[in-house]
């Protein structure tokens, strides 16, 4: 579980443009603009021409509706795609740009092409669009990015522009110090807030609770969460109670984060799976089973339709408490849930097994997905063959290594263990044949650099079946490989 975008997770969506409320598309099936560039999935394929159509037809676009389309793809991190939108808008004159729209736009620049753009941008508005709107989004592109001195010379020139600073400004900077390790700035930065009559919200406070958890500083993270708690405008949430349990689990304070975990399910909403999720996620740290289990039956009581990452955490959790046979009951429960297909779900399960030293397991899982036409990954059975090896079942080792071969796809990043390669190569020149030997070589070849090991392998089988030995001593030749003392020592065995 990643419990730094568990602090991150309810960070304002009111950060510069970004609203808290979805664009849904008409629901009697009205061709709308938005239903055409929707379905145009990843962020390299441009909306450019579906905005051009669209106008080519005499279709009326609102801008209203542009806002949304922008705001909507933002949400699903489609940033390429807004921005394409967000400048079409800008170069058509549909709108005069306000403040708001340019922070939006100066935003989604600094995601897209870095902040050197954004601040090129920013540089180009005219003074009256220099508010603390743009000069807000500006910062939020250099602390984005880590840049801790242009992040603070901009700080400093808001203040002196007399800009009143915000929660949000605030926040900014705590989040560039928690970004960068500086974690003991951070809660000067809180007290500044604070003698700056800016009141702290939420996320201030939680940024600060994981500092001092960060820094083991258990104290000061009580301190800062009894503050915390105390705030009339403070609505306290299960997060910033997650947060909390996970640096009690760390510190070995098995009572207290119980303590924490049960504050923050008090405060979960009934239907938030990511919640569930997360706690879930820290019961399993504890090696609480129960309370896992009792957590995921109310998931799916609250939640009518849970989600690949729900099981995902799940089978995560219950292979961390070396719960497989419950484990495979949620992969059951996955397999029949009707959602797609991710070969990650199952993958969980295998390496489970793997761990155990059920490799036999782990195998036919994986034969399975396969007999079913299921997608299935060289790194899996890369994985099962490393434990075959590891238990001296070479033979089997190599049936699953060069079922991994067979999957392999070049840019994917995998590449197979080359101590498994190794102990495979020299049983196969032991006791494999000329013809195994060879396939195995030469797919190998497509995923590595050849290399002696695999030569010696081949010459091997060769001279123990009786073969010619000169063509793959030609072959050995050409890829530049010389002899040495163990080659000739294996090519002495052709006369003995």
């Amino acid at each position: 579980m990643n419990f730094t975008k568990l602090l991150f997770s309810s960070k304002s969506q009111a950060h510069y443009g970004v609203f808290s409320r979805s664009y849904y598309t008409n629901r009697v099936n009205k061709a709308t603009l938005y239903s055409r560039i929707s379905p145009l999935g990843g962020p390299d394929k441009s909306v450019e021409a579906e905005l051009e159509d669209w106008l080519k037809h005499g279709k009326n676009i609102r801008v209203a509706e542009l806002q949304r389309i922008i705001h909507d793809l933002r949400k699903r991190k489609r940033f390429t795609q807004a921005l394409q939108v967000s400048e079409w808008m800008n170069k058509k004159g549909l709108c005069a740009f306000s403040p708001t729209e340019h922070a939006v736009q100066l935003d989604l620049i600094g995601k897209v092409r870095g902040f050197d753009s954004a601040e090129s941008y920013f540089n180009k508005l005219k003074d009256q669009d220099k508010t603390d709107k743009t000069y807000g989004a500006l910062l939020n592109c250099y602390v984005r990015q880590r840049q801790t001195d242009k992040s603070l010379s901009h700080l400093q020139k808001m203040k002196e522009l007399g800009f009143g600073l915000t929660a949000l400004t605030y926040n900014d900077i705590m989040c560039l110090y928690t970004n960068t390790g500086q974690h003991e700035k951070v809660p000067d930065v809180l007290r500044e807030m604070k003698e700056n009559n800016v009141s702290p919200d939420n996320f201030s406070y939680r940024i600060c609770i994981n500092s001092f958890g960060v820094m083991s500083n258990l104290e000061g993270m009580e301190g800062v969460l009894a503050e915390m708690e105390n705030q009339p405008h403070i609505n306290m949430d299960w997060n910033t109670y997650a947060v909390v349990a996970n640096f009690y689990i760390k510190a070995g304070l098995t009572g207290k984060a119980i303590d924490a975990l049960k504050k923050s399910e008090q405060k979960l909403d009934n239907k938030d799976g990511t919640g569930y999720n997360h706690l879930i996620s820290l019961y399993s740290s504890l090696g609480d089973k129960a309370e896992v289990l009792r957590l995921w039956g109310l998931e799916k009581t609250a939640c009518k339709r849970y989600l690949n990452k729900d099981f995902s955490t799940m089978l995560q959790s219950l292979v961390k408490l070396d719960e497989l046979e419950e484990a495979e009951k949620v992969l059951e429960e996955w397999e029949s849930s009707g959602n797609c297909y991710d070969l990650r779900i199952p993958n969980i399960v295998i390496v489970g097994y793997i761990r155990k030293g059920l490799h036999e397991k782990a195998e036919a899982m994986l034969e399975n997905l396969m007999e079913k036409d299921k997608i299935t990954t060289p790194n899996s059975w890369g994985s099962v063959a490393a434990s075959y090896l590891d238990k001296g079942q070479v033979k089997k080792a190599f049936e699953c290594m060069k079922a991994a071969l067979s999957l392999f796809v070049e840019g994917k990043g995998w590449k197979p263990n080359l101590r498994v390669v190794a102990g495979i190569l020299d049983w196969l020149g032991d006791e494999g044949s000329v013809s195994d030997t060879e396939e195995f070589v030469e797919s190998l070849r497509r995923t590595i650099p050849v290399d002696r090991k695999m030569y010696h392998a081949l010459l091997k089988a060769h001279i123990k079946h009786g073969e010619r030995v000169d063509k793959v001593l030609d072959r050995m030749k050409a890829d530049k490989i010389n002899e040495d003392e163990e080659t000739k020592t294996i090519l002495a065995m052709k006369s003995s």
